[in-house]
């Protein structure tokens, strides 16, 4: 009777012991089967690249607010770009010299020339921007944790400023809302006529225009036109309006202007024609 017993318990405790074996080991089937999963993900992600001109902005800005609404200082490693999330941080390289350094992400632009990047001045003088005015740049995203300013040049430069056909075959890619490159994109699309001025004023007495001129000059580039057209008003009397840029696009203009206002000058966004 006791040996039927301990055979009975015994085979009770087999049994239980084989119910229980699969939801001891189902776990770590789960682990290995989500890491074999992620591995591929991981190995197929791509680098973002971008490949353009990149031009400099420097004293006439310092102090003024960035997209972001840090206060732009040109002795710090920043850039302006279209689109990426600020905070991004980009390796920037003239290939034709091998310099580079990383910059973070803190506005928006450039709006002009189909340039991809406005680098500080203190990013773009390494590089040769501040020379020439704007050069041909690669640039990468890399970490987050990555330490701003000068560094070496990617080991596989030559790779990344090659054509972006031979870049796509080797799975570069590039602008991360159409998968095209910046170089591409600037390729199929011409700069739009500049159709857009920033009225910053109509003035009775000259004086008070240039007064005004002469501010808006000192915060605007030296590339950036600032005129003073005359104009009859309803009742005949002559005036003079304060006109800032030719600008492609509303947007473009907009930025300028919100500038100005930092300064004090009032100004307004219209297209040209319509002046």
């Amino acid at each position: 009777m006791k040996l039927t017993t301990r055979l009975h318990v015994s085979g009770l405790m087999m049994a239980m012991y084989l119910l229980l074996l699969p939801a001891f080991s189902a776990p770590a089937r789960a682990s290995r089967f989500s890491d074999d999963e992620k591995a591929p993900a991981a190995s197929a992600k791509k680098a973002t690249v971008l490949r353009g001109r990149a031009s400099w902005y420097g004293r006439e800005h310092q102090g003024l607010r960035t997209s972001n609404g840090e206060r732009f200082d040109r002795n710090k490693y920043t850039c302006a770009h279209k689109t990426l999330p600020f905070g991004t941080r980009l390796r920037v390289t003239n290939p034709q010299t091998g310099k580079a350094v990383v910059v973070r992400v803190t506005d928006r632009g450039p709006f002009r020339h189909q340039r991809i990047l406005d680098l500080a001045e203190i990013a773009a003088r390494p590089l040769g921007i501040v020379t020439h005015g704007a050069v041909g740049v690669v640039a990468e995203i890399v970490p987050v944790d990555t330490p701003l300013g000068p560094t070496d040049a990617p080991a596989d430069l030559a790779l990344l400023a090659a054509e972006p056909a031979a870049t796509a075959e080797a799975g570069l890619h590039t602008d991360i809302r159409t998968g095209t490159t910046e170089a591409q994109d600037v390729a199929a699309t011409p700069e739009p006529a500049a159709t857009y001025v920033i009225q910053a004023g109509t003035f009775g007495d000259p004086r008070n225009a240039q007064a005004v001129m002469d501010k808006i000059q000192s915060v605007v580039d030296a590339k950036t036109l600032v005129s003073v057209a005359a104009a009859t008003t309803a009742k005949g009397k002559t005036v003079s309006r304060v006109l800032v840029g030719r600008f492609a696009t509303s947007a473009e203009a907009d930025v300028v202007r919100r500038r100005l206002q930092q300064v004090g000058v009032s100004g307004l966004v219209r297209q040209s024609e319509n002046l």
